[in-house]
């Protein structure tokens, strides 16, 4: 077994102050455990980004970095989002890390399956993949919601390791092959998976939040889906065309239909199944057009190509 490599944790965090003393210290203890062991080296570091927080959160980091080196710190110029605060924090470790382990900031990842990934890392694997093993602390809506959100992933074709969620391990390989993709549009649980390097996973039950509120309110999370979906595939598109051609096809059945009953001298009747019709059909003209927006609106934050994120501070020495 390799017995120098350097491992950073990465953690986003934005309005923390809650819970970043406690994070902080649990993380110590397990970095030095393994420094201990000889698992990973002394130079390994706790990197904690802040992604524009409004609180005392970035004082927290700066304290901590002041105590022990071995904290470091990331400051966004504002805030970017959870993505791109993440892969701030990656692409900035990946110049002084062998292997990097992004993780949250709210003590729900449990720490202790840290050692079984740096284990598969020494193993061969360049991405190790933290999945739940169960949601039992979840609420019914929660579970339902997020794992119907791994199928419909899956059924739209996105390759995707289910129950997964930003809790990884990559290597310094797996990070190069990461900064090669540009896109704007961040969803790294479908991009990681694309970069092709052998992987695996480790399967742990996530804990209930330890202080603070859930950055991941529902309508965050519909937005986050929806970025997932149209980020990585064109199904929908392909749908409304499949369901443009069968209402198109319904809609002569019936033409053939009306003028057999008018030829045989019926009086067709039904203004409430005329009106439905036209607002069903309108409804779906709508959705059609929002979905085709959706897509042009990912195209046109594409080619504006603005910096995903711009690092104002950073502390690591």
């Amino acid at each position: 077994m390799k017995n120098s490599d350097i491992l950073y944790l990465v953690i986003p965090c934005y309005n923390e102050e809650a819970v970043l003393h406690e994070t902080a210290r649990q993380l110590m203890k397990k970095m030095k455990a393994m420094i201990e062991r000889n698992m990973i080296s002394e130079e390994s570091k706790i990197m904690f980004v802040n992604d524009g927080s409004k609180d005392k959160t970035w004082d927290i980091i700066q304290e901590l970095h002041r105590l022990n080196p071995i904290y470091s710190g990331v400051k966004l110029s504002r805030n970017k989002g959870h993505q791109n605060a993440l892969l701030a924090g990656l692409m900035t470790a990946r110049e002084k890390a062998d292997m990097v382990i992004s993780l949250d900031a709210d003590l729900q990842d449990d720490v202790n399956v840290i050692d079984k990934m740096v284990e598969k890392y020494y193993e061969g694997s360049d991405v190790v993949y933290g999945v739940r093993s169960a949601r039992d602390t979840d609420t019914f809506f929660k579970k339902f919601t997020a794992e119907g959100f791994y199928k419909i992933m899956q059924a739209m074709g996105v390759e995707i390791v289910f129950n997964h969620a930003d809790y990884r391990l990559m290597s310094k390989r797996a990070l190069d092959g990461l900064s090669e993709f540009h896109e704007v549009n961040l969803f790294l649980r479908g991009i990681v998976p694309l970069i092709g390097y052998k992987s695996d996973i480790v399967t742990y039950e996530r804990h209930e939040r330890f202080a603070g509120e859930s950055k991941y309110p529902l309508k965050k999370m519909l937005a986050f889906a929806t970025d997932g979906i149209t980020s990585f595939s064109i199904k929908p598109i392909r749908m409304i065309t499949t369901c443009g051609f069968l209402i198109f096809s319904i809609s002569i059945l019936m033409l053939l239909y009306f003028i057999v009953i008018h030829m045989l001298g019926k009086t067709v009747q039904g203004w409430t199944s005329t009106v439905v019709s036209i607002w069903a059909i309108g409804g779906l003209q709508l959705l059609a057009i929002g979905v085709i927006g959706e897509y042009i609106g990912k195209i046109y934050l594409e080619t504006k190509a603005r910096p995903k994120y711009i690092i104002e501070t950073v502390l690591d020495k």
